[in-house]
């Protein structure tokens, strides 16, 4: 399901980020930003963080770590404001992501409130309100 959201984000969501780990000539791991809204704030430059993956041979040497740290140092230099990621708080703390409820921020996602994180790359740029990702999210 996740190789098929891929696919349509890359055709449909723009701009996306997409990034590869290979190790020795095979694929690692594989990471994607895609934007995000922030209901009736079009001004926003907003990214979501999903999905990432890292091959199971790979896990635990630091590969996942590598892709988010350069995926947040792309969307700063594409002047991104703030990121969103749902996943496991003990993973996503270490980045600077807190609860995004922290922010006032909702998930449009029947999910715990903690696995909703937010990361502001500009201090100041999340204003309240329910995050919408894109459509292609809605069938997993």
């Amino acid at each position: 399901a996740e190789a098929g959201l891929v696919d349509v984000l890359r055709a449909e969501a723009y701009p996306s980020v997409s990034l590869v780990a290979e190790v020795e000539g095979t694929v690692a791991g594989h990471i994607l930003f895609t934007p995000v809204t922030l209901g009736g704030q079009g001004d926003l430059f907003l990214m979501g963080l999903a999905p990432m993956a890292v091959a199971p041979a790979h896990q635990r040497r630091g590969i996942g770590a590598a892709l988010v740290r350069t995926w947040l140092d792309a969307c700063r230099d594409l002047g991104v404001g703030a990121v969103v990621v749902l996943g496991h708080t003990g993973y996503y703390l270490r980045f600077g992501f807190a609860p995004a409820a922290r922010f006032g921020l909702g998930c449009p996602y029947d999910v715990p409130e903690e696995v909703f994180m937010a990361l502001e790359l500009t201090p100041g740029a999340l204003p309240a309100g329910t995050v919408r990702y894109h459509a292609a999210f809605d069938v997993l």
